[in-house]
C-alpha cells in the first residue's frame, strides 16, 4: 500500500449504555483531524480507533472524558 500505515488504538470506556452514547463518543473522536475512524463496542465497553497519524493518548482520553464517560 502507498502512504503511511494507519495506527490503531483500543480504549476501554465505562459509562456507555446505549447506541446514543456510542455515537456520541464516535462522533467526538472523528472530529479530531488525526482520527480516521472510531467504532464503539457497547458489549465489550471499548472503542477501536484508527488514526491517520500519531495522536497523544491524553487527547483521546480527554475527548472521551469530556463527554462524561470514564476511560479505564
Amino acid at each position: 500500500m502507498f502512504g503511511k500505515n494507519n495506527i490503531t488504538k483500543t480504549i476501554n470506556v465505562e459509562g456507555m449504555s446505549c447506541i446514543h452514547c456510542a455515537k456520541k463518543v464516535e462522533n467526538a473522536l472523528k472530529e479530531l483531524r488525526e482520527v480516521k475512524s472510531a467504532k464503539v463496542s457497547l458489549e465489550n465497553k471499548k472503542v477501536d480507533i484508527t488514526l491517520k497519524e500519531e495522536l497523544d493518548d491524553k487527547i483521546l482520553k480527554d475527548t472521551i472524558e469530556d463527554l462524561g464517560y470514564k476511560v479505564v
